[in-house]
């Protein structure tokens, strides 16, 4: 198991994920159609594209030439236990696709992208990259896009006239800061034709903590609408689909033909039957939200009640709060959940102190400071910004919660117990206009399915189903008007977004 998850990690960090034969034939579906044309992939790793070129070649009697790039010798001797040949690899380049783009332009591209996320990129990196998208856009790109993105960016680039690409990429490239701007330029310049999305169940990556999305592009004037496809188990069926000029149907696919323009403005990894509803009002007309505190080091500033007695630490330096998801098993955070969090062991009082002295604390508080700083706290990043660096940021208790970085269960939650919430979840404060009966009819509105189905339309999709809602992409959630008219909320609504 060990070494299992050791290797996960290592793939994690080279953002390596092997496509399985049976997509990697689909895609080759698209771009490969004719004989003797070139089929480039800019991140080859253990060659699955280039098998399949080689497949789909000899199927149809064509010859083929294979071209690409890769950073990485070890995974190409992969390739060839797989069964390339030292010929088939004779033009691959062992070179870095981001910071040496080929000059010449191809007519079939083909790319499982290296899926690192921005995290994992060094600040030189990012420097490059936000010039890289302001040579090629005109504009920079959110500074969270991951490395994915400038793959796409930098391929369409290098796509010949008349050509075709086709690209597995995270759900996110659509629901980013920047992905409609993205997307609009993408689609005003460039003729897209697919893109496939995969049931939960039938996801090519099942381990990966990723939503797949495959991008089917064409170096043509753009078309008004394309199709968008959702694939419900593992099959052929998209690769005859593909392959028969997307007119074969199969009840392992649901196909729908989309007007270009609405997909991007919703999301292209959304489905359309998310955004048939009725007419809605904004969640920041009745909310604010802000996210949980960010203490910058959990294991000195977030305490168990039994840490606080032993170090004899004054308890009224301290206020509830709660710090993981996890804690809260249902949608209600009450005293009695708080006493099984104390039974559990599991910390739940923050330290929060003012920009007061040292030395103007109680004797044990000092202690507590002076040894954190023997730890060296105050050097960590978050914390070094700070000053004095034990100042704790400020919330007042929000009547609601939001789960928003659980990989399950993501939902509202009723802080009854007036805890403080960690950065696992999300503050929402009702309007305070509102009063104490409108707040209890909103509580009502915010557990309403069809709102929470919502969610899907403003958050990041991920892997097995997950989603993730930053803050003010909460506030763009669409509630119902007839959910508000249900329980008896009157307001005047504004023209609805969707």
């Amino acid at each position: 198991m060990r070494n299992a998850k050791a290797h996960r990690e290592t793939l994690r960090q080279k953002g390596q994920f092997w496509t399985p034969d049976w997509l990697a034939d689909a895609m080759l579906s698209y771009v490969l159609e004719c004989d003797n044309q070139t089929v480039f992939d800019p991140a080859v790793g253990a060659g699955a594209f280039l098998l399949a070129a080689k497949r789909r070649a000899m199927s149809q009697n064509w010859g083929v030439h294979l071209a690409g790039r890769e950073i990485d010798q070890k995974v190409l001797l992969e390739a060839t236990k797989r069964g390339l040949t030292t010929s088939d690899l004779a033009n691959i380049e062992l070179s870095d696709f981001l910071l040496t783009p080929p000059s010449q332009k191809f007519e079939a591209i083909v790319a499982n992208p290296p899926y690192i996320r921005h995290h994992r990129l060094s600040m030189e990196m990012k420097v490059y990259l936000r010039n890289l998208a302001l040579d090629y856009l005109g504009f920079t790109l959110d500074g969270r896009s991951g490395l994915h993105n400038y793959f796409l960016l930098v391929a369409l680039h290098c796509l010949a006239p008349e050509g075709k690409l086709a690209f597995v990429m995270p759900a996110d490239t659509c629901e980013s800061v920047s992905a409609k701007r993205f997307w609009a330029w993408i689609v005003s310049r460039y003729q897209l034709d697919a893109v496939i999305t995969f049931d939960k169940d039938a996801s090519p990556f099942p381990n990966v903590d990723i939503n797949p999305i495959i991008f089917l592009i064409r170096n043509k004037s753009p078309q008004k609408r394309f199709f968008w496809v959702q694939c419900i188990s593992q099959t052929v069926a998209l690769q005859i689909w593909i392959a028969n000029r997307f007119e074969t149907l199969h009840d392992d696919l649901k196909i729908y033909q989309r007007t270009v323009s609405d997909a991007v403005e919703i999301g292209l990894s959304r489905n359309p039957t998310q955004s048939k509803q009725q007419d809605n009002i904004l969640f920041k007309e009745f909310f604010t939200v802000r996210r949980g505190v960010a203490t910058g080091a959990n294991d000195f500033f977030f305490l168990t009640l039994d840490q606080i007695r032993t170090l004899n630490l004054p308890e009224n330096y301290f206020r509830l709060a709660v710090g993981r998801t996890r804690d809260i098993e249902g949608n209600i955070l009450d005293e009695q959940t708080i006493r099984l969090l104390h039974s559990k062991g599991r910390p739940s009082w923050l330290l929060q102190l003012d920009g007061n002295s040292i030395e103007s604390f109680p004797d044990t508080l000092q202690k507590y400071l002076y040894f954190g700083e023997s730890l060296k706290i105050h050097q960590r990043p978050l914390i070094a910004q700070r000053s004095p660096w034990y100042k704790m940021e400020i919330r007042h208790p929000p009547p609601f919660l939001f789960a928003y970085l659980g990989r399950r269960n993501t939902r509202f939650i009723r802080n009854l117990a007036q805890a403080i919430p960690l950065t696992s979840f999300l503050c929402v404060y009702p309007n305070p206009t509102l009063s104490p009966e409108a707040v209890e009819k909103l509580w009502l509105v915010l557990q309403h399915p069809q709102v929470l189905n919502g969610l899907a339309l403003v958050g990041k999709s991920y892997g097995s189903g997950a989603i993730k809602v930053e803050p003010r992409a909460l506030e763009l959630l669409p509630i119902p008007t007839k959910i508000l008219d249900m329980v008896g909320l009157q307001f005047t609504y504004q023209k609805p977004l969707f």
